[in-house]
């Protein structure tokens, strides 16, 4: 008899629990696909996506202004490539790993 009474006691703890959970859950997730929720949801979507794309537009910026640098130091002639003043099997290092002598651009101050 005790055992049957601590089970029941047990199921009806873990019934509630459940029930409790499960009504807390239910809550959350009405909130969620309420109007409210729905536009709060798109608003927090549309924010990181604004962030997203302003960040692709700077770093597109800072890309494009490093390239026109390079572009017009090599107009003006202070442009110099590591390439021009190797000899083949030459090693080149930058910061003590090493590169290929094509991928180093050395620019002269004006």
């Amino acid at each position: 008899m005790m055992k049957r009474l601590t089970w029941f006691a047990g199921g009806v703890a873990a019934g509630a629990a459940g029930a409790s959970y499960a009504k807390k859950k239910v809550k959350e997730k009405a909130a969620q696909v309420s109007p409210a929720g729905v536009a709060r949801s798109a608003a927090e979507r549309a924010k990181q996506t604004a962030a997203h794309v302003f960040d692709a537009v700077r770093e597109g910026r800072e890309v494009m202004n490093q390239h026109e640098d390079e572009l017009k130091a090599k107009r003006d002639g202070r442009l110099v490539t590591l390439a021009e003043h190797v000899a083949p099997g030459d090693q080149v290092f930058v910061d003590g790993v090493e590169v290929e002598s094509g991928r180093v651009i050395v620019m002269r101050p004006k």
